[in-house]
């Protein structure tokens, strides 16, 4: 629970599944800012390097016109190898990742950032990892049909019907939908905004 006299929270994120993940644990941003930045990964950049430098860079751009105020965010990113995956704006990007991620394994790993009311950050990466079954022809049609891969990193949700299609999961569910839960009230706890 948020202490009496706690700064303002913001939540540099446009992503509605952070918002509801956030109310599932009590915390309720004050505002919600998106941080808008260019989100294209650096020659060389791995999965988790990008998703940290993403949850940074969103943070500071969103703490920059708001000064003394807790700010929030976050970047989740899909990788297989050093390979980070787009999130799927189109019906071909979205077949691109799943042809990729049928039938093998990938890492989910999302960068949070808290930046305190005194402007010190905080962040880390969390870690999933995960197995997609072998897809068959008219499942990943089906899915595609579904439009639930629109704008998801990796092309698909897992808090949809594609969670029918991991076989194995290891470490934070939360994670994989776009918050580590855990992690993020810890980050929370430590900038001061909750008990």
């Amino acid at each position: 629970m948020a202490m009496s006299g706690t700064p303002v929270l913001i939540l540099a994120s446009q992503s509605p599944r952070r918002l509801s993940l956030l109310s599932q644990i009590g915390i309720i941003p004050d505002y919600v800012s998106p941080a808008d930045i260019n989100e294209d990964p650096i020659e060389g950049e791995v999965p988790r390097e990008h998703a940290l430098r993403l949850s940074q860079e969103k943070a500071a751009k969103v703490a920059g016109s708001n000064p003394d105020k807790i700010i929030l965010a976050a970047d989740t990113v899909v990788g297989v190898g050093r390979r980070i995956l787009p999130k799927a704006e189109t019906i071909d990007e979205a077949r691109y990742c799943l042809d990729l991620l049928s039938g093998r394994g990938h890492r989910v790993f999302t960068g949070v950032a808290v930046i305190k009311a005194d402007g010190d950050m905080l962040s880390r990466v969390v870690e999933t990892r995960l197995t997609m079954k072998r897809l068959s022809k008219p499942e990943l049609e089906d899915y595609l049909a579904s439009g639930e891969w629109q704008g998801k990193a990796g092309g698909y949700g897992i808090q949809g019907s594609a969670e029918g299609y991991i076989s194995k999961l290891i470490g934070s569910y939360s994670n994989v939908v776009g918050l580590p839960l855990f992690e993020t009230r810890n980050l929370l706890q430590g900038a001061g905004y909750l008990r």
